[in-house]
């Protein structure tokens, strides 16, 4: 089988990876902005639920970059309340696996104040019960499931990625704008892919389009004549292919069938929005559009970089990034690092308040005036959380594939949820 793009980043999968990335002093004042921060037994612990293994491996090392380089910056500012951050790793395979069951078990164990992840809608399905019940804040750089939005359970968490209504209706209008007028939706069956299929069916046809066909598949399958049999007879003039790592079998058989990308229009998105220039012949992706939320990273990729070196995209980067600080910034403003305390101020320092883009910035404002209301902006875009955790108001990227079978920008389009 060919290998999905992109370099894990290397962090040990057996046990909890914990890191201090710590300039440790003694005697500090908690309130002092700025300085060294002391290792304490009483610190901000951080655990990540991030993909090391499965079908979304490819989006673990921004990820990563982007929490442990905001743990890097809160730690040289001088931690949250004079101590050290910490965080601990751990993977959160894919929904074939109960991985992420385990590892929030572990982390559970370990006594985290908050956890960043899942990647995937379905694995934070997984376990958001499990934290709901101890109480302890969840924050996905990545779930884009509008299923979230009404979670029964969900009165911890939170996301800094928006709901994919947006992206579907981004997506939609994109393939309208192109001229396309029936397509066929090919979506793997989980949250996320049943939700963003949804998604663009409701704003296609809204916007004067016709779904022709809409097949929901076996993320597990790795054969699909039969799904690429249903496309061939649909009538469809473009494909919206809704998968994960999938596509590394699903899109050969298309093209096998006479619907590559150079003979019918795909269209991409987050999931499989990927380098394929190792994977594929040059030439294979060429011309396929795609979108995946998130603001031009220009202003942040250096840094994630200084992380990890070996980073070749920067997918939910940023996101990671403005997730880590907001818990960090809710501890502060809340002046304790407890769950509760935590939860309760998230939406508090991410609206209504003085601007301020990133951690040090708006921590410099908080320990200016202890009162201070921030309202913070972040590397991934503008973030407000809504009483529900949702973002209220997003960018998303709109790409297109190049003959060596890596992507470029065309455009981005900011848009706001109801």
């Amino acid at each position: 089988m060919a290998r999905f793009p992109r370099a894990l980043l290397a962090v040990a999968t057996a046990g909890v990876t914990a890191f201090s990335l710590a300039a440790c002093g003694e005697d500090e004042d908690p309130s002092s902005s700025g300085g060294e921060c002391t290792e304490s037994d009483e610190a901000l612990k951080i655990g990540t639920i991030l993909p090391q293994t499965g079908s979304l491996a490819f989006l673990g090392p921004p990820e990563f970059a982007g929490v442990h380089l905001a743990q890097q910056e809160i730690n040289e500012y001088g931690g949250v309340l004079g101590s050290c951050v910490t965080v601990l790793d751990q993977d959160s395979g894919d929904t074939s696996t109960d991985i992420a069951s385990q590892s929030a078990d572990a982390l559970i164990n370990q006594g985290v104040h908050a956890v960043i992840g899942a990647a995937s809608s379905g694995v934070s399905f997984q376990f958001i019960d499990k934290l709901y019940e101890e109480g302890i804040v969840q924050v996905s750089p990545a779930n884009t499931s509008p299923d979230f939005t009404t979670y029964e359970r969900g009165d911890y968490y939170f996301r800094t990625a928006p709901s994919d209504v947006l992206q579907g209706r981004v997506l939609a209008d994109t393939i309208i704008q192109d001229g396309h007028e029936k397509i066929a939706i090919l979506a793997l069956q989980d949250a996320y892919g049943t939700g963003l299929a949804d998604s663009v069916e409701q704003n296609f046809t809204e916007f004067g389009g016709e779904v022709v066909l809409k097949t929901i598949y076996d993320p597990t399958a790795t054969e699909f004549s039969a799904e690429v049999s249903a496309v061939a007879d649909s009538g469809a003039d473009a494909i919206v292919l809704v998968t994960f790592n999938e596509i590394v079998n699903l899109g050969p058989a298309l093209a096998e069938g006479g619907l590559s990308a150079q003979d019918i229009p795909w269209y991409l998105v987050d999931g499989n929005l990927a380098d394929y220039s190792e994977t594929f012949p040059a030439g294979f992706m060429e011309g396929a559009k795609g979108t995946f939320p998130g603001a031009d990273p220009a202003e942040i990729r250096d840094r994630l970089l200084e992380v990890d070196p070996e980073l070749t995209d920067f997918t939910y980067g940023p996101e990671s990034y403005d997730a880590t600080s907001l818990v960090a910034l809710a501890a502060i403003a809340g002046d304790s690092i407890d769950s509760e305390t935590i939860k309760d101020n998230l939406v508090a320092v991410s609206s209504g308040g003085t601007k301020c883009t990133g951690f040090t910035e708006c921590a410099e404002l908080l320990a200016e005036d202890n009162t201070a209301d921030i309202d913070y902006d972040g590397y991934s875009g503008p973030i407000e959380f809504s009483p529900e955790g949702d973002v209220t108001a997003a960018t998303i990227g709109v790409y297109q594939y190049l003959p060596d079978n890596t992507y470029e920008n065309l455009t981005y389009s900011f848009g706001e949820l109801s």
